[in-house]
């Protein structure tokens, strides 16, 4: 027969997969810093597919845990709303890492290194979100944390308005101001789907407060 404290344990394995969810998205962003740092012939994808199929053997874990778990430690749609936030991010970056690598050569000295960094920083913070659902953080403490995140993503959204008067005004290559739209773009969306999943986290904690 099993005990309270054995059901209440299953349930509280949500919090480990969602935090490691959290940091495969990290360790995503943190390789697309170090990919846009190594030269043409040392780059590699592997971090990025090792990253995203983290993510998606996490998902399908948290997938099962809900079907096998009687009691959980989060409302079930909310883990699976959060499961499935956290599960874009990785596969928004291997995305502009691949479209990076295949047309590095037409976007010359472009530098895309400030919005992967910002990515990474509002990856972190979002770690730090989803680290604190198991805690019990305030409500007030969770908000700022999430406005950290907003603040984030206004900044990218700030960056890529100036990337288009930029372009606007100097590019005189279609393909490569296309190029360069593409891929600034897959980076504003993998910031975006940062602040999706820690809006999420918020609203958990809203709803729990």
């Amino acid at each position: 027969m099993f005990s309270l404290q054995t059901i209440f344990g299953k349930g509280d394995k949500f919090y480990g997969l969602l935090e490691a969810s959290a940091a495969a998205a990290r360790e995503s962003a943190r390789a697309l810093g170090e990919l846009l740092a190594t030269p043409p012939a040392q780059r590699s994808q592997e971090k990025f597919k090792l990253a995203r199929q983290r993510e998606k053997d996490l998902a399908a874990e948290i997938s099962q845990e809900l079907v096998n778990t009687f009691v959980t430690a989060l409302e079930r749609e909310d883990i699976e709303e959060l499961s499935s936030a956290l599960y874009k991010i990785p596969k928004v970056v291997e995305k502009f890492a691949e479209r990076y690598e295949l047309a590095s050569e037409r976007v010359g000295d472009a530098d895309f290194v400030p919005r992967a960094a910002m990515l990474e920083r509002a990856c972190a913070v979002l770690e730090e979100m989803v680290g604190t659902l198991r805690k019990g953080m305030s409500l007030e403490g969770t908000k700022a944390l999430n406005d950290k995140l907003q603040a984030i993503e206004s900044e990218a959204d700030r960056l890529i308005l100036e990337m288009y008067r930029d372009t606007y005004t100097n590019e005189t290559d279609p393909m490569r101001y296309l190029i360069l739209k593409d891929l600034y773009e897959i980076l504003e969306k993998a910031i975006d789907r940062c602040r999706d999943a820690g809006n999420v986290v918020y609203h958990i904690v809203l709803k729990n407060s």
